[in-house]
């Protein structure tokens, strides 16, 4: 491996300071040493300004004479020395993200730890039915262009905190406050962060907004217990709307269903009494028919057909002549027979 000209022999790097004083011990002493010292400067100033190092999670841009000439990617580059080609550095692989309403200042046994300051003059806004809430969100975003994130705006990234917290209380004012307590919030994020990526489109800003995240929302401290009693009070509320739709929802469809077996029933009713009516009147206008025909016959036919149906529950019938005491009147044969059955 080839030794660093800049590293000790332990390894490590060693100072400017000590470099120079060994080779001004090396020099020429007298006059001649005046001549070599600006040189010897000239020398390794243009040794340590021809190449840069760029970060992993870097890209660097090179202006030459205040011109951009190049983009380059990590790792070790060289460029023109004595100052004539600059090199800034754009963290663009990396997820930036800015906070509002909150501050988080780093962990303490993997657990995030924030600010105690009060930022309410951030996170506090009005809603469409004018209720104050607090709401607390995360703007995350990626630096897309490092030439356009460097030279279209001046302050891109305090252009893209006002642009930010203009959305949202914009959004959040066109809602109602029970809206975005609950069921709102996903739809809110969604809609804060497309458009704050078409108002930094429009500044052709070079950054992509990758997401939009509220963190927390809830009512001011001053109000909260008044407000946890009206969402109670409206769960409440909910609570035996269901309760009451889901009776009727069982005794509609009950009631319904008796009042059509009912109808089914009469219609049926209605129907066979109608075709039984017909029947018996083309039954009857058949006979007649008949009986125009030959009327003693079907007098007679009708006649016995007649006592057929009733003699059977007359009982017994005794046929007595005129002036004759009727057989045997003291033999009741039916009354025998009765008796004989008991």
């Amino acid at each position: 491996m080839k030794k660093n000209p800049w590293q000790d022999s332990s390894g490590g790097e060693r100072d400017l300071h000590e470099d120079l004083a060994e080779l001004l011990k090396k020099l020429p002493k007298g006059g001649s040493a005046i001549v070599y010292l600006p040189v010897l400067l000239i020398v390794l100033w243009a040794v340590f300004s021809s190449f840069y190092t760029v970060q992993p999670e870097q890209q660097a841009v090179v202006k030459r004479f205040g011109a951009v000439v190049n983009i380059t990617d990590p790792g070790l580059h060289f460029k023109l020395p004595f100052g004539i080609d600059r090199v800034q550095r754009v963290a663009s692989a990396r997820v930036l993200k800015q906070e509002f309403g909150f501050r988080s200042v780093g962990e303490v046994n993997n657990r995030t730890s924030y600010s105690e300051s009060d930022f309410t003059s951030e996170s506090l806004m009005l809603t469409g039915d004018l209720n104050v809430i607090d709401v607390e969100w995360v703007v995350q975003y990626r630096i897309q262009d490092p030439i356009k994130y460097l030279y279209q705006l001046r302050q891109p990234d305090l252009t893209l905190r006002d642009i930010s917290e203009s959305v949202m209380r914009r959004v959040v004012g066109n809602r109602l406050g029970s809206e975005v307590l609950t069921v709102g919030r996903v739809e809110i994020a969604q809609g804060a962060r497309d458009e704050i990526q078409g108002i930094m489109d429009l500044y052709d800003s070079g950054i992509h907004v990758i997401t939009v995240e509220l963190q927390d929302v809830v009512p001011p401290k001053a109000v909260r217990p008044a407000f946890n009693e009206v969402n109670e009070a409206r769960q409440e509320r909910e609570r035996m709307i269901n309760e009451a739709t889901k009776r009727a929802n069982q005794q509609i469809p009950r009631a319904e269903g008796e009042a059509q077996r009912l109808i089914s029933e009469a219609e049926g009713y209605a129907t066979a009494r109608v075709n039984r009516a017909f029947g018996e009147t083309a039954r009857f206008r058949a006979m007649l028919v008949e009986y125009k025909t030959v009327p003693e016959v079907t007098r007679t036919r009708l006649y016995l057909e007649t006592m057929a149906e009733i003699l059977p529950n007359i009982g017994q019938v005794l046929m007595v002549q005129e002036d004759q005491v009727g057989p045997l009147p003291l033999m009741n044969v039916r009354d025998a027979r009765q008796g004989a059955s008991k």
